[in-house]
C-alpha cells in the first residue's frame, strides 16, 4: 500500500531511493538488498539500482516477480512506474526460458517458446555453437562449449537454467567429525547446513553450481566441507593466498575424516596432487615472462594442467570475488564439474559479476550480516570514519599533484598519526590490527612504534609465528599490510584501524571488516576505523568502500579529528558467540 510516509520512491530510470531516517529503513533496506544494488549512501538518501544481473540472481536464488512488486508496494511512497513494475515482470520472467540439457550423449538447448529459439539461432553470439535444429523447441549445441554458450545466453540477455548435469568425480570417501581432532564437540550451524543442501540440491541438475554469499568469520569453509561431504568426490579447492591453503588444510584435517595423505598443497612452495589439493590463484595462473601468448590457454599457463590431472568431482572456489581472469577461461571449460563459489560480496571491482553468474553460478544462499549479527554468529561492529585535515605544506602539495599521486599523499598523511595514538590509548587492552596498501607508510609506523609488521614479503614462517604471537595475547599491536585482507584466522582481534585502501574497493571494505567480525565470547564490541583526510580523493574513495557494508546494514559514524578526544568506544554488546561452527 502506498503511504507518504513509507522509505521508498522507485523511479522510472529503475533506481530506487531509500530514505534512511523512516522508521521502517532496516526492513526496506533488507527487501531491496535481495533484488537491487546499492549505487550510493549519503547521510540521508541512498540509492540502489534495478538490473537484469541482480533480478537474475534473485530468480536464482527462488525469488519471484510478485514478491519483489510486493515488497517494493509495502514499502513504496508512491507508486510504482509501469515500466519498472514491467521490467522486473520481464527480467524475472527471462530466467530459464532457455534451458541446456544431456540427451543421448547430445547438449540440447531447449525452450517452450519456439519463436524465441529461432530468434537465437540468428545471433551472432551464438550461430558458432549450434549443431543443427533438432525441433522447434530444441536446438543440439556443442557440448564442450557449455560455458560460452552460457556466458553468450547472459550477453543476449536470456540467461539459461543449466540442467545438463555433471560428471561423477573418483569416489572420495569423507564426513564430518562430530568432535573436533582438537577433542572439542563440532556441528554444523543451521545457516551453514541450508546453504550447503540449497546448492547441491540432493545431487539433481539444479544443484551443483552456484555461489554461497556469507559475511566474512560466518564460516564459509564449513559450508563447502559440507558440500564435500555430500558430492563424496576428489575435490579441486582454489583459494586466494598461501595462508587461505594452510588454513584449509588446518580445518579439512580438524573437522573431517579426511587424513593428512589425502590432503596436499599446491603452491610455489609445494605442488602435491592429492584427492584434495588447495591451490592459490597465485599458482594457478603462472606463466614464463616473455611467453608467447599466442598460443592455448594451457601453454600459456602450465599450472592449468591441475584441472585435468584428476577425475573432479568438486571444485571450489574460495573468495570467488577475486577469481582471475585467466580462471574464468579454463572455467568456461569445466561446466561438466560442480562448482562452489564461496564469497562475503558478489561485488567485482572489474565489473565481471556477469561471468561469475554465468560460469561459476548463480546467487545460491546469503545471509544479510546484520541477521548472524543478531543471532550471535558475528560479532557486532562499530564502524568509525574520522576526517582528518591535511597539514597546510601537503595541502599545496596535493593541489599540485596530478591525478595519479593525489590519493597517495592523501592517504598517507601524517596527521593521521595522532588521531592513531589517541584510539591506540582508548583501545591499550584490546588486540588491534593496523592496515594499509602503502608499504611506506607502514614502515614509517613500524619505525615510530616498534609494532610488529606483515608484509607480502614476510616470510611465510615468520608471519605464521607472529600470528601465533598475537593468538597467544603476546603481541596486542600488528601492522599488516594488503596481506591481510583475506585468509587470516585471528578470533582475537577486536579492532582495526584502516589508514589507506585500495582506492573505492567495496569488497576490500568488506573483507577487513570481517577480520575483526569472529564473536568475542565476553560480548565485546568490534571496532572499525577508517582514517581518512579531508575533502580529499581519500574521502572519496572512503565513500565509495563503504557502500556494501551500508548495504548490508551498518552505519559509519563520522568524527572529526578534534571530537575523537572526547570519543568514548562503546564497550558491550547484546549478543555472544555460539559455537565452533
Amino acid at each position: 500500500m502506498v503511504e507518504a510516509q513509507n522509505p521508498v520512491i522507485v523511479q522510472s530510470d529503475k533506481s530506487v531511493l531509500l530514505e534512511v531516517d523512516s522508521p521502517s529503513y532496516a526492513e526496506a533496506r533488507d527487501m531491496l538488498a535481495r533484488f537491487a544494488e546499492l549505487e550510493k549512501s549519503p547521510e540521508y538518501i541512498h540509492t540502489y539500482r534495478i538490473s537484469p544481473l541482480s533480478l537474475w540472481n534473485a530468480a536464482a536464488a527462488g525469488l519471484n516477480a510478485e514478491a519483489i512488486l510486493a515488497g517494493l508496494e509495502r514499502y513504496a511512497k508512491y507508486p510504482i512506474p509501469a515500466n519498472v513494475r514491467a521490467e522486473i515482470v520481464e527480467s524475472i520472467g527471462r530466467y530459464g526460458r532457455v534451458k541446456l540439457i544431456q540427451r543421448d550423449h547430445q547438449l540440447l538447448m531447449t525452450s517452450t517458446d519456439a519463436l524465441l529459439l529461432v530468434e537465437l539461432q540468428r545471433r551472432k553470439e551464438l550461430k558458432p555453437y549450434i549443431l543443427r535444429v533438432v525441433d522447434p523447441h530444441t536446438l543440439c549445441v556443442q557440448a564442450g562449449m557449455r560455458g560460452h554458450i552460457k556466458q553468450a545466453l547472459v550477453t543476449i540477455g536470456y540467461p539459461a537454467e543449466d540442467l545438463a548435469g555433471y560428471t561423477q568425480g573418483d569416489a572420495l570417501a569423507v564426513q564430518l567429525r562430530e568432535q573436533t581432532a582438537a577433542g572439542h564437540s563440532f556441528v554444523l550451524r543451521q545457516y551453514q547446513s541450508e546453504a550447503a543442501a540449497i546448492y547441491y540440491a540432493g545431487g539433481a541438475e539444479r544443484g551443483g553450481s552456484g555461489v554461497i554469499v556469507l559475511p566474512c568469520g560466518a564460516g564459509k569453509t564449513m559450508v563447502g566441507m559440507a558440500a564435500m561431504v555430500m558430492d563424496a568426490s576428489h575435490t579441486l579447492i582454489l583459494t586466494p593466498n598461501a595462508i587461505s591453503v594452510e588454513q584449509w588444510i588446518r580445518e579439512l584435517l580438524d573437522k573431517t575424516t579426511l587424513t593428512a595423505d589425502q590432503v596436499g598443497e599446491y603452491t610455489g612452495q609445494r605442488k602435491e596432487l592429492r584427492p584434495v589439493p588447495i591451490a592459490t590463484y597465485q599458482t594457478i595462473t603462472y606463466h614464463k615472462r616473455g611467453k608467447d601468448r599466442g598460443g592455448s590457454l594451457r601453454d600459456e599457463y602450465p599450472h592449468f594442467a591441475i584441472f585435468e590431472s584428476r577425475n573432479w568431482g568438486l571444485i571450489i572456489y574460495d573468495e570467488v570475488h577475486l577469481l582471475p581472469a585467466p580462471v574464468f577461461s579454463i572455467t568456461a571449460e569445466l561446466q561438466a564439474r560442480r562448482r562452489l563459489g564461496l564469497t562475503a560480496t558478489l561485488v567485482r571491482e572489474d565489473g565481471r559479476e556477469s561471468e561469475v553468474f554465468s560460469l561459476i553460478g548463480p546467487k545460491k544462499y546469503d545471509v544479510p550480516w546484520k541477521v548472524l549479527e543478531r543471532q550471535g554468529w558475528i560479532a557486532t561492529a562499530e564502524c568509525v570514519e574520522v576526517r582528518i585535515l591535511l597539514d597546510p605544506a601537503l595541502r599545496m602539495e596535493y593541489a599540485l599533484a596530478d591525478a595519479r599521486h593525489k590519493y597517495r599523499i592523501a592517504a598517507t598523511s601524517p596527521a593521521k598519526y595522532s588521531v592513531l595514538e589517541q584510539l591506540l590509548h582508548k583501545h591499550e587492552d584490546d588486540q588491534v590490527l593496523i592496515i594499509g596498501m602503502y608499504l611506506e607508510q607502514l614502515g614509517r609506523l613500524q619505525e615510530r612504534y616498534g609494532f610488529a609488521l606483515i608484509t607480502g614479503e614476510t616470510p611465510a614462517r615468520e608471519r605464521s609465528q607472529l600470528y601465533n604471537r598475537f593468538r597467544a595475547g603476546e603481541l596486542r599491536r600488528l601492522i599488516i599490510s594488503k596481506v591481510g585482507n583475506f585468509a587470516i584466522d585471528l578470533p582475537d582481534a577486536n579492532v582495526m584501524i584502516q589508514l589507506s585502501g585500495t582506492f573505492g574497493s567495496r569488497q576490500e571494505e568488506a573483507q577487513r571488516l570481517g577480520r575483526i567480525l569472529r564473536p568475542k565470547q565476553d560480548g565485546q564490541l568490534a571496532y572499525f576505523y577508517t582514517l581518512v583526510s579531508r575533502d580529499t580523493q581519500d574521502q572519496e574513495f572512503s565513500a565509495n568502500r563503504q557502500l556494501f557494508l551500508t548495504e548490508q546494514g551498518y552505519q559509519y559514524q563520522i568524527l572529526y579529528e578534534d571530537e575523537v578526544a572526547l570519543y568514548e568506544p562503546r564497550r558491550l554488546a547484546n549478543n555472544l558467540g555460539k559455537g565452533d561452527g
